[in-house]
């Protein structure tokens, strides 16, 4: 049995069309939808995820403004900024992007952003109704990577699913989105015992760790919904935590490295911002 590739460029292409039209509709009505990004200092990794964002936004007609600041700005220049951004009535989405000078308190930045506006879904009011099932706008990868599975065609409710990872980005929110969708969920990470026998178990499994390969064919479940959110840099080239080779030949859908889940993160950015817009003009 050879795996069903889901490919995540080409859901995201999809989606991407079904938000221009959207984006299309809200323009007649006299809305733009704009999202607004900060970057702090000159980390090229950073400029290149912002300089993604912004050719994504211009591809489906999203208003898109890269505020770029000096490395040495302050804590409260930086708060004065998005407190400005959270009163344009102009900006929808208010994103700063990670990670941020060490003199700069993370945490106290990314609670500045107003819950109406935090597209990222980190704001801890918006942590917090994910976790409670209320609306919010959720966090980028977790969401794509629910959408991936929906893809699948296969159903969530009553699988049991493994997360490997419990980071506040993605491992601990996907977690509680595959519990809303009556999943069952473990959450295994650096201390778990036997992680191998536990992947076993998994009918989904969502790997974000950063290990290549950690992942082999012998440790799936066969028929297995294999999700790689693993990046890693190897020899010049991309890799994910799974052996995808062996393991596509066990899989019943597996996720490539790269085009599987990272097209999926600026497009469920996209459609917060064009929900944030909705929202805010109190449009459906």
């Amino acid at each position: 049995m050879t795996a069903t590739i889901i490919k995540g460029k080409e859901v995201a292409a999809e989606l991407r069309a079904d938000l221009k039209e959207e984006v299309a509709q809200l323009k007649e009505q006299g809305v733009v939808p704009g999202l607004t990004v900060i970057l702090v200092g000159d980390n090229p990794a950073s400029h290149s995820y912002v300089k993604a964002k912004a050719k994504a936004c211009e591809e489906i007609g999203v208003a898109s403004e890269v505020i770029k600041r000096d490395v040495n700005i302050t804590q409260e220049e930086l708060l004065q900024e998005i407190q400005q951004l959270n009163e344009s009535e102009a900006v929808h989405g208010i994103l700063v992007q990670l990670p941020l000078p060490n003199h700069i308190d993370e945490k106290a930045v990314l609670n500045a952003i107003s819950p109406k506006k935090d597209v990222d879904g980190f704001h801890p009011v918006s942590v917090g109704n994910m976790v409670i099932g209320d609306e919010c706008y959720l966090p980028c990868t977790p969401h794509g990577i629910i959408e991936l599975i929906k893809r699948s065609g296969e159903e969530i409710s009553g699988k049991h699913a493994v997360v490997i990872g419990r980071s506040n980005i993605v491992g601990k929110p996907v977690a509680m989105l595959l519990l809303q969708e009556n999943a069952t969920v473990t959450i295994a990470h650096s201390r778990t015992k036997d992680l191998s026998a536990m992947i076993k178990q998994a009918d989904i499994l969502v790997s974000a760790v950063g290990r290549p390969r950690l992942v082999k064919a012998e440790d799936l479940k066969p028929g297995a919904i294999v999700i790689d959110v693993g990046n890693t840099m190897e020899n010049g080239k991309l890799v994910g935590d799974i052996d995808y080779e062996p393991a596509k030949e066990v899989a019943g859908y597996i996720t490539p490295v790269p085009g599987g889940v990272g097209p999926m993160t600026i497009t469920m950015l996209l459609k917060n911002t064009v929900d944030a817009a909705k929202t805010i003009n109190n449009l459906k």
